[in-house]
């Protein structure tokens, strides 16, 4: 059951579509999922023994069919794909992230567009992931880790927070702001029961906070993507257009200057009539209608800063000096056969490694520094789950294959034995792998390969 005055309004901006959307809220939500390239990519429809469709607007986006039980296949847990609605990759892509950029994803939780902006980066930049509430930044974190990203801080602050500390510093910046979450009504009844006039209002003026908070972290030349997954024209147009009356420095980013698909079916220009005045360009804001596309409701428009690009002006992480990291880069010789480069930072025996473009975190609450890389015991190193989650097989000098049936077992924490002679006389660390894509370590004794998978993730 809608809400009466949800319904009113929506029939009042929809005219003849109206009846339309309100057939597609009671059809079942779409099922997609994105490839992770940093993975290797693959080929879901084989991997998955499922037939899948192509996303239109995202060429790693997939829709799927319940059968496919992707969540359920030891490929979710090695971070091949992630499962995140089919309208919310849109706006990573006008984001358009590139290999070195400096990027913020500011209310980042629990992580889909995240992964996707580091898979575009490949892992070359910095990422800086934000979420405020610390629950939520958790599961962000995790995801990070799970998809395999490198060069990504994770963080947990309010946006006046990071703007004091960051001023003019990030190249892109996404705002995937707080809403009403009308956009998700079908696919998430709670937000049917917690949607309100008043929430609408509330979610609107938290909505300008954060975009001008990100507005002081922008350079010069830089893009701000902002998005929401609500109908409301208080939260999307009316918000944007707000936000240009206070920043004529800004402007809105036409069809053919900024990037993302064109003529994709169901993509729609934004309103253009709504509260007491039209802004100059608001048509050039994005709209995902559900009952135009196999899809969610989405709103985004790409903002731009005029400008020529500015300069990063926080001061750079120092880092441990290499001679204290000697197990790691003892590890590192032995069975890498990568060498992994950044700025080394300890928290107890916990090594990490940075980004060499990491700023300083010192005063900043931060749960996830870049790469987690182990732990420097007295006399070895322990890898850490999140870097054999970071490398492929071809980057370990010992690994181990698993058929998906042996990856369910290994999941569960069982030993597997080392059927393979010659691997027998090899002791040591292993990257465990499914089908080729790094999923966990095991180390090799006595032809048992002991399950070094977290116990904590443990199926």
């Amino acid at each position: 059951m809608l809400p009466e005055q949800f319904l009113a309004r929506m029939k009042c901006i929809l005219g003849e579509e109206y009846q339309d959307f309100l057939e597609s809220s009671e059809k079942p939500p779409w099922q997609s999922l994105r490839i992770n390239r940093l993975k290797g990519g693959g080929e879901p429809e084989r991997n998955l023994k499922a037939s899948m469709e192509p996303v239109p607007w995202n060429g790693d986006g997939y829709y799927y069919k319940e059968e496919a039980r992707p969540g359920k296949h030891p490929f979710h847990e090695a971070g091949v794909y992630y499962i995140q609605e089919a309208s919310a990759m849109l706006p990573a892509v006008y984001l358009d992230a590139k290999p070195g950029e400096i990027i913020l994803d500011l209310c980042a939780a629990p992580g889909g567009k995240s992964t996707q902006i580091a898979g575009a980066m490949g892992g070359r930049g910095l990422l800086v992931c934000n979420e405020i509430h610390p629950g939520r930044a958790k599961i962000l974190s995790e995801n990070i880790e799970r998809m395999g990203i490198r060069n990504a801080v994770v963080t947990s602050h309010e946006p006046e927070v990071l703007a004091e500390r960051f001023p003019g510093y990030f190249d892109k910046i996404l705002v995937d702001a707080p809403c009403s979450g009308e956009g998700m009504f079908r696919k998430n009844g709670e937000a049917v029961f917690q949607w309100s006039p008043e929430n609408v209002t509330m979610c609107a003026k938290r909505q300008k906070s954060i975009l001008e908070s990100a507005s002081s972290m922008l350079k010069d030349g830089g893009r701000i993507v902002y998005s929401t997954c609500t109908f409301s024209t208080e939260e999307n147009e009316e918000n944007i257009g707000w936000f240009l009356e206070r920043h004529p420095e800004f402007f809105i980013e036409e069809p053919g200057e900024r990037p993302g698909p064109e003529n994709i079916s169901g993509i729609m220009p934004g309103l253009t009539a709504f509260g007491k005045a039209k802004t100059k360009g608001i048509e050039n804001t994005v709209r995902i209608w559900p009952h135009k596309v196999k899809g969610e409701g989405h709103f985004l428009a790409s903002l731009k800063k005029q400008g020529e690009g500015g300069f990063s002006c926080s001061g750079g992480e120092r880092g441990m000096p290499e001679k204290d990291c000697a197990l790691w880069l003892e590890f590192q010789r032995r069975y890498l056969r990568t060498e992994l480069h950044g700025i080394y930072i300890s928290f107890g025996s916990q090594l990490y490694l940075l980004p060499e473009e990491a700023p300083s975190l010192k005063g900043l609450k931060v749960l996830r520094p870049g790469l987690h890389l182990g732990t420097m015991k007295k006399d070895r190193f322990e890898p850490a789950h999140a870097l054999a989650l970071a490398i492929r097989a071809e980057d370990a000098v010992l690994s181990f294959d698993l058929s998906v049936e042996e990856a369910e077992k290994y999941l569960a924490g069982y030993a597997l034995t080392a059927q393979n002679d010659s691997m027998q006389k090899e002791k040591g660390w292993y990257l465990i792998t499914v089908e080729g894509y790094s999923l966990g370590w095991g180390k090799l004794s006595g032809g048992i390969m002991k399950n070094h998978y977290p116990k904590g993730l443990r199926k």
